[in-house]
């Protein structure tokens, strides 16, 4: 039978099966001979042992079309990204880190921000003047009052979404409101410290419907790849792709060299300011990494 990995846990993985059952399932000693470790999403073949209770073993895994690290899972089609418009206020540092990770995976992205009803148009302009121009889909979403919930279930329809972002901005929330079956563990947000409780402690796919697939991630505080060399980065920002034949030196990395189109782009606005600068920033970690 075929199935897809669900949740992992102490070594046992839940598949759901293609006859709607959830199976717990080991894994063959094969794949840990062979140091193969069965992910979340993976796509599996199992022999049925039991049908009450439903019990398996997984016998092969079928090729995964990505895998990504953080969080560990394979087969994704696109990632969610929420961060709240307030309360607490975006952190596009760490928004901007995520995305480079996607982009690294070829995941595609959309950001969404949630808690509209704590923001304005102005706010909500300015957000999509930044992730629009740089080429990511925004959504702006109430989970408390429930807008853009239709626009959000018809984004996820046959696809296994990744649902990210930090602590606190209503991951868990939006959650139980697409599959209220899920009953994700919601926190409030702290209020002496103005960020979210880790509520949810592991990766697991909810099934909404038929081929969709929902994850709800552990909520992330800090981000960033460390086998990266500094030149890669300028190709995970897409929006610089246009103005790098504007560049005088071939290899420009749009940091302090003369005649670089990329930083005349920002400096224009035809690139975000907070982009490039956050680029800038990733950048100098880079190369510090590299020194040690």
């Amino acid at each position: 039978m075929t199935g897809k990995i669900v949740k992992g846990i102490a070594g046992f993985y839940y598949v759901h099966g293609e006859d709607g059952k959830l199976y717990e399932c080991k894994a063959k000693g094969i794949f840990r001979n062979k140091k193969i470790k069965p992910l979340v999403g993976d796509d599996v073949e199992i022999s049925v042992l039991s049908r009450e209770p439903s019990e398996g073993n997984i016998d092969q895994i079928r090729p995964r079309s990505n895998t990504l690290v953080r969080p560990a899972v394979a087969n994704i089609h696109q990632a969610l990204l929420i961060f709240a418009m307030a309360d607490p206020d975006p952190n596009l540092n760490l928004l901007d880190r995520f995305l480079v990770l996607m982009e690294r995976s070829h995941v595609r992205v959309t950001v969404a921000f949630n808690k509209t009803d704590l923001a304005g148009e102005e706010e909500r302009q300015k957000y999509r003047d930044i992730y629009e121009s740089a080429g990511y889909p925004v959504m702006f979403l109430s989970a408390r009052g429930g807008e853009g919930l239709g626009q959000v279930r018809e984004y996820l329809k046959g696809k296994t979404t990744v649902l990210a972002g930090p602590s606190g901005v209503g991951k868990s929330s939006l959650t139980n409101l697409l599959m209220p079956g899920a009953n994700m563990e919601t926190g409030a947000v702290s209020e002496k410290i103005r960020r979210g409780r880790h509520t949810t402690r592991h990766s697991e796919l909810f099934c909404l419907e038929k081929d969709t697939y929902l994850m709800d991630t552990p909520g992330f505080s800090s981000l960033f790849v460390d086998d990266m060399e500094p030149e890669e980065l300028k190709t995970l920002f897409p929006e610089f792709a246009p103005y790098e034949a504007e560049c005088r030196f071939v290899g420009c990395v749009h940091m302090g060299e003369r005649n670089c189109g990329v930083k005349d782009a920002a400096r224009a606005g035809l690139v975000s300011r907070s982009r490039y600068e956050n680029y800038r920033l990733f950048y100098r970690e880079l190369k510090e990494k590299r020194r040690y």
